[in-house]
């Protein structure tokens, strides 16, 4: 089994990264002004004004039926131009329909933006790219091969058609069904098609091309020795796919339009599962995949056909948590592998065919610019690319300029962006409740037609946030919270070190509300238990409630033991484990397992998980949990799936848990679990054998059951405090920052 060194190194730390490698970031401004983020850059002769790219997030479901760019797509462009960003770029774009089965659906239909269809798309591009330019930015598009076995597979029942992959390989999803083996016939079609949409690009004044070649892709299948295991024909070079590429998209547009390439270093498959790589049947076909060295003779080739930039990360849909890197992973995860790549050019003296130096793209968590101005200083690569981060903040670029670092919006690492079109819907953003619907909400809020006297009672996300759009509005407004903190249960939850980005965000909140102070319309009140009394006496108009969630105690024998305590109570005080070895934690969702990787990893404790489904994490995205999910198996934490706590008793807890030889590994990170609207009759039958097993435990967390924390709202609506009573967040309804954070905004516009 082949293996890199530096890979090994940085799969290893990944985990504890908080130790030492690795330091936690905030929006500081140290190095103000940034004159290495602000100063310009030549790719290919194109001059981009400054350092800063937007990264590609899929614009899926934001073109209309034919393809075209919609207004909504052009709106959120124009955004992230407006907010500063040098480089756009844009999410996938296919050139492979018909080819690759996966990116159509029932109707021929397609959630993806088209290039390729007709020249009835092209005005969409042409309206897209001149927004752009009206702010001095740049914008490339992201063309792709397709997605191959990482496609949808259900083309099986709805097109009768298999996906299709370089090789046999099996699909990601569900890796019972085989993908077909593209015939060089196709590929070459893939190729004469890139070039053709790489032109009509260029006459729709899009500024350069971007190719998808990383992540385990189309492109990446048919260009790397994992995926492509063909024996005979061209493409049995596994080189040349990429290489004919480019050379086909510069015989269309000439030397000197743009190319830049994505591309990951290393799938860092053998390095993140060893020997299990042979052991399962979906990973083992994959073991011999590219090497460093591999890769870095395959870039030298991609620039002598005519590539002009690289943006370079780490692994695949397998690993998803390094291409995707989440809230618990470190920030700037990934600009050692920009250096190598860096370094590697410069020895060699590679420049461009136009005799332009080839920059190198960060990537990874680079969301803070005193941390992206000192990646450039310390020549760790040559632009910084934010994708989350401009969904965070549009106005991310213009804020660091004007040093205005604390009024940025921090992206929080929590994949809603993704996994808002992976369930049907586009890419939005759990703290800008704008992003994707500019072309609804104005960046100005306008003033409301008559001001009021408005109660907002919770300080959390949902609070804060409404209580902003309500005072820019021109009302006056009391905000009420019964703890002496801003930030709700937010704040709470934001102990652990993984959680740094929350802790960010906490503080960016805290920054909102004591603007909000300098204003005599605006009053807080701390430490404050609010009664249907205050509510009446004050006379408000209108009583905006935000009161988050509360625990739900379980039936469970020994629940109320003195052992036992609640996930919440030991994120509030960490003191409540001191004297705990042996922990057990009860509930394996998105709180059970953070709370076991801060007891694991931060404080040294031995840990169990009982989950009572078959799977830990289910509501969370792919890229969030496989990280924890992975690291808490590297740490040693024990899970019991399928396991039902029937008491809990001094000495620990009593299951009954299913041990038949059919009940999935929990951590499996290598597949992904389906949405719940989603049959897979392919699925094996999982057969029951309970037994009753006691767990050892000097301490028990209970980490499940929340539900609206409403009583105040009922109370106060039946005792009629107010002419307008409303309730939002988790007090309505409980969910994620992503649900609080739009209900505030939405409910505030409408005040």
């Amino acid at each position: 089994m082949k293996l890199d060194a530096k890979i090994v190194e940085l799969t290893n730390c990944y985990g504890d990264w908080f130790k030492g490698k690795f330091k936690i970031p905030a929006m500081t401004k140290n190095l103000y002004p940034y004159n290495n983020l602000f100063s310009p850059i030549n790719i290919n002769g194109l001059t981009i004004k400054n350092r800063l790219v937007f990264g590609p997030i899929g614009n899926v479901n934001m073109a209309d039926e034919t393809g075209r760019p919609s207004i909504k797509m052009i709106k959120y462009f124009e955004e992230r131009a407006k907010g500063g960003a040098g480089l756009l770029t844009t999410g996938l774009i296919p050139t492979s329909f018909g080819i690759d089965t996966t990116i159509t659906e029932s109707g021929k239909l397609t959630y993806f933006p088209r290039i390729d269809r007709s020249r009835t798309v092209i005005v969409g591009w042409r309206n897209l790219s001149s927004a752009v330019h009206s702010h001095g930015a740049r914008i490339f598009v992201q063309l792709t091969a397709g997605l191959g076995r990482v496609g949808n597979p259900q083309v099986l029942l709805t097109q009768l058609k298999f996906p299709i992959s370089s090789s046999f390989n099996p699909n990601y999803y569900i890796s019972k069904i085989p993908c077909m083996r593209l015939s060089d016939r196709k590929i070459s079609k893939i190729i004469k098609r890139t070039g053709q949409a790489s032109a009509d690009a260029k006459a729709a004044n899009i500024d350069g091309i971007y190719l998808h070649g990383h992540e385990g892709y189309l492109m990446e299948q048919l260009t790397n020795t994992a995926f492509n295991r063909r024996k005979f024909g061209k493409y049995a070079d596994w080189q040349r796919f990429g290489v004919d590429m480019v050379k086909e998209i510069r015989k269309r547009c000439g030397d000197n339009y743009p190319i830049m390439y994505r591309i990951d270093l290393s799938l860092a498959l053998n390095e993140t599962y060893g020997k299990t790589m042979n052991e399962v049947k979906a990973l083992k076909k994959f073991i011999n995949g590219r090497t460093i060295d591999d890769t870095l003779r395959y870039m030298e080739n991609l620039v002598t056909a005519g590539v002009d930039a690289f943006d370079v990360d780490l692994g695949c849909y397998e690993n998803w948590w390094l291409p995707h890197p989440p809230s618990s992973m470190p920030s700037g995860c990934f600009l050692d592998i920009a250096e190598m790549v860096k370094t590697h050019f410069k020895a060699k003296e590679i420049i461009s065919n136009t005799g332009w130096e080839v920059p190198i793209i960060g990537v990874g968590k680079l969301g803070y610019p005193d941390l992206a101005e000192q990646a450039l200083i310390n020549n760790k690569c040559d632009m910084i690319m934010l994708a989350r981060p401009l969904l965070a903040d549009p106005d991310w670029p213009n804020k660091a300029f004007a040093g205005n670092v604390q009024e940025i919006t921090p992206c929080i690492g929590c994949h809603e962006c993704i996994t808002e079109f992976v369930e049907g819907g586009h890419p939005q953003c759990a703290v800008c409740p704008r992003t994707a619907f500019e072309e609804e909400y104005s960046q100005e809020v306008l003033k409301a037609e008559k001001q009021k006297r408005v109660a907002v009672v919770g300080a959390g996300p949902s609070g804060v946030i409404a209580a902003d759009i309500l005072m820019r509005r021109g009302h006056s407004v009391d905000l009420y919270d019964k703890h002496d903190f801003i930030g709700g249960m937010l704040n709470i939850i934001s102990k652990p070190k993984i959680k740094y980005e929350i802790k960010n965000y906490v503080t960016y909140l805290e920054n909102v509300v004591a603007k909000l102070k300098s204003s005599k319309n605006f009053k807080l009140y701390l430490s404050t238990e609010v009664t249907d009394k205050i509510l009446k006496t004050k006379g408000y108009d209108t009583v905006l409630f935000a009161t988050g969630s509360k625990q739900t105690k379980p039936s469970i024998d020994g629940a109320s033991g003195d052992n036992v305590v609640t996930a919440v109570d030991v994120f509030n005080n960490p003191n409540l484990v001191a004297n705990a070895r042996n922990i057990v934690i009860i509930g394996g969702g998105d709180s059970g397992c953070e709370l076991a990787y801060y007891l694991r990893y931060e404080l040294g404790k031995n840990v169990d998980i009982v989950e009572l489904t078959a799977t830990l994490m289910s509501h969370s995205s792919t890229a969030n949990r496989g990280h924890l999910i992975y690291y808490l198996q590297k740490g040693g934490v024990v899970v019991h799936n399928l396991a039902k706590v029937k008491s809990i008793t001094k000495k620990g807890v009593w299951m009954e848990k299913n041990i038949d030889k059919t009940v999935p590994s929990p951590f499996n990170t290598w597949q992904p679990i389906l949405p719940e609207n989603i049959h897979n009759p392919l699925a094996p039958k999982i057969h029951k054998r309970l037994r009753d097993v006691e767990v050892p435990a000097d301490l028990v967390v209970l980490a499940f059951g929340t539900k609206p924390n409403n009583d105040l709202y009922f109370s106060a609506v039946k005792n009629n405090v107010a002419k307008e009573i409303f309730n939002i967040g988790d007090s309505f309804e409980c969910g994620k920052v992503f649900n609080a954070v739009k209900a505030a905004y939405h409910k505030a516009l409408t005040i």
